[in-house]
């Protein structure tokens, strides 16, 4: 690798100029790896407005949606993400998506949104809606929604049904989605 001269007491080592550029490339390698990483953390939670969320709620697809609202600081959202975690896992097969949309604030992305989604492992597709101003938006997602969550909706060949309620097990949401005549 290298040469090793003795100057006087001490030990001095000498490297061929290709260990610097092997080294420089090892280096340059790592942090292209480590930036890759970034980004894909941050591709885990796009951000949102009105408009990109509005085009999914208009869908008409065969596939079944299921759009759920929440915050990482609702206890009962926290406490059903679970159900959705298992109809996601449990519908790969099928035409159900899963869309969990965060009303965290926009600010709360990095330290509270993205730590939450990693630590709980959310397969679901997860977006944030950056919409601050709820009164202007909540009645184009239901007329009925007083904005409380957790609260879905469901969608399916542009048909829609809107629930303002926890789901308390899976077999709960599971019930209530193959009682629906969409």
């Amino acid at each position: 690798m290298g040469a090793a001269k003795r100057y006087g007491g001490s030990l001095t080592f000498y490297f061929p100029s290709c260990f610097y550029r092997f080294m420089q490339i090892k280096i340059s390698f790592f942090i292209a790896l480590l930036c890759l990483s970034v980004t894909n953390i941050s591709a885990q939670v796009p951000v949102i407005k009105l408009p990109e969320l509005q085009k999914l709620l208009n869908s008409k697809s065969d596939t079944t949606y299921v759009v759920n609202f929440w915050a990482t600081w609702c206890k009962p959202c926290v406490a059903e993400l679970p159900h959705f975690e298992k109809l996601n896992a449990e519908s790969k097969d099928k035409k159900i998506k899963v869309i969990l949309v965060s009303l965290d604030f926009k600010r709360d992305l990095n330290s509270r949104l993205k730590p939450f989604v990693e630590k709980n492992n959310l397969k679901s597709t997860v977006v944030l809606l950056d919409e601050p101003d709820y009164n202007s938006w909540i009645d184009k997602i239901d007329a009925s929604w007083s904005g409380a969550i957790p609260a879905t909706l469901v969608i399916k060949n542009n048909r829609k049904k809107f629930y303002e309620r926890e789901f308390h097990s899976y077999d709960d949401l599971e019930k209530t989605l193959n009682n629906l005549n969409l």
